[in-house]
C-alpha cells in the first residue's frame, strides 16, 4: 500500500513533464488509464509478497500520472471561467461516496477477494471516458529549466508547496487512524461509514458554492480561514469525540479543510505556473502535497499513537496546521492576474 504514496511523489512529476514537453495530455491520460488497467490485472496471477509489489509499483506509477494531467486538461479548457472547476470537481466526490456504498454493500455478500473482480469494470469505464475526451493536436515545446527554476524557487510558491504539505500531514491522523479513533468511543461501522460520506457531503457542497465565495472573498482571506477551520476541525475531534452533533460539525469543516484549499490550489498552480509549466506545477503540488505529505504525516501519526493516544495524533495535526497559518500569513501571496 506504501507504493501508492511512493509514486504519487515521483510519477506526477514524470507524467507533468511530458505533457508540457509534448502538448498530449489528452493521449497521455488514455495511455495511463489502459496501462494502469492492463497492470492491475496482473493481481489475477495470484504472485507472492514481491510479484504483488512489482504490481503495485506498476499499477500506481500509471494511475497516480491520470489525475494531475486531467487537472491541467479542465483548467485549459475553462479558460477565463475557473469558477466552474468546482462544479466538475465534484463529481469525483461523487463518485468515492457510490464507490463507498456500492461496494460496501457488495462485499457484504461475496468474498473480499471478489474485490478485484469488481475494480475490472471501473477501470474499463475509466478508459472509455478516457478515449471520449477530445484528443488536442499537440505542440513540442522547448522549456526553459531556468524558468522553472525561477518560478519553483519564488518565495510565495515556496510557502504555497509548504503549506499544502503541512496540511497533508496534518490529515495524516485522520486518513490513518480516524476510523479507529471512532471505535475507540464506541461507534459502530455504519456510524463511522455515515461520518466520513458527511465529510465528502460537506466537500460537494462546498464545490457547488465556491464560485460565490470566490466573488466575495480574497484569495488570502479564504486561505487562512480553511487552514484556522482545519486546524479547529482537528482539536475538535481529539477533545469532543463522544460529543456527537460536536464530530457533525467537525465532519462538516472538511468542506474546508480539503474542498476549499484544492479548489485554490489548482487554480493558483496555474496561476504561477503558466501554460508552459502548468503540468509540472500540477505535478508538484500532487506530489509534494499527496504524496510527501501524506507518507509523512501517516508515518508521523503512527509514532503519536503508538506513544500516546489517537486524540495525541489529532493534536499533532493542529500543531502542523499553526505552522501552516503562519508560513501562509508570512509569505504566500496570490499569484499573478
Amino acid at each position: 500500500m506504501a507504493t501508492i504514496q511512493l509514486t504519487k511523489i515521483v510519477a506526477p512529476s514524470i507524467w507533468g513533464w511530458l505533457g508540457d514537453r509534448t502538448g498530449l495530455r489528452v493521449r497521455l491520460v488514455r495511455f495511463g488509464a489502459v496501462m494502469g488497467a492492463l497492470c492491475f490485472a496482473g493481481v489475477f496471477l495470484e504472485p507472492d509478497f514481491y510479484g504483488l509489489l512489482l504490481v503495485m509499483l506498476l499499477f500506481t506509477f500509471f494511475w497516480n500520472a491520470i489525475l494531475p494531467l486531467y487537472e491541467v486538461i479542465t483548467l485549459r479548457v475553462l479558460g477565463s471561467q475557473k469558477e466552474r472547476y468546482g462544479r466538475i470537481r465534484l463529481w469525483g466526490s461523487v463518485g468515492f461516496i457510490g464507490a463507498v456504498a456500492l461496494v460496501g454493500g457488495v462485499l457484504e455478500q461475496v468474498p473480499v477477494t471478489s474485490l478485484p473482480w469488481l475494480l475490472i469494470p471501473v477501470f474499463a469505464g475509466i478508459v472509455l471516458s478516457a478515449f471520449l475526451v477530445p484528443s488536442e493536436r499537440g505542440e513540442k515545446k522547448t522549456l526553459s529549466a531556468a524558468n522553472l527554476k525561477g518560478i519553483v524557487g519564488h518565495p510565495s510558491v515556496l510557502a504555497f508547496f509548504a503549506m499544502n504539505f503541512l496540511l497533508q500531514v496534518s490529515h495524516g491522523a485522520y486518513y490513518t487512524f480516524f476510523s479507529i479513533h471512532l471505535e475507540q468511543y464506541g461507534y459502530g461501522k455504519l456510524s463511522i461509514g455515515l461520518l466520513w460520506s458527511l465529510g465528502v457531503i460537506a466537500e460537494i457542497g462546498l464545490f457547488l458554492g465556491m464560485h460565490w465565495i470566490t466573488r466575495y472573498f480574497l484569495v488570502r482571506q479564504i486561505v487562512m480561514a480553511a487552514l484556522l477551520l482545519t486546524m479547529i476541525r482537528w482539536i475538535l475531534i481529539a477533545e469532543a469525540t463522544e460529543m456527537l452533533p460536536v464530530l457533525v460539525f467537525a465532519q462538516l469543516l472538511h468542506a474546508a479543510s480539503y474542498g476549499a484549499l484544492h479548489v485554490i490550489s489548482v487554480q493558483y498552480v496555474q496561476g504561477f505556473f503558466g501554460p508552459h509549466h502548468h503540468g509540472q506545477g500540477q505535478a508538484l503540488y500532487a506530489g509534494l502535497s499527496f504524496g510527501a505529505g501524506g507518507a509523512v504525516g501517516a508515518w508521523l501519526s503512527g509514532f503519536l499513537v503508538d506513544g500516546f493516544s489517537t486524540s495525541v495524533a489529532f493534536w499533532g495535526g493542529a500543531a502542523a496546521m499553526v505552522f501552516a497559518t503562519g508560513v501562509t500569513w508570512r509569505w504566500l501571496r496570490p499569484p499573478p492576474a
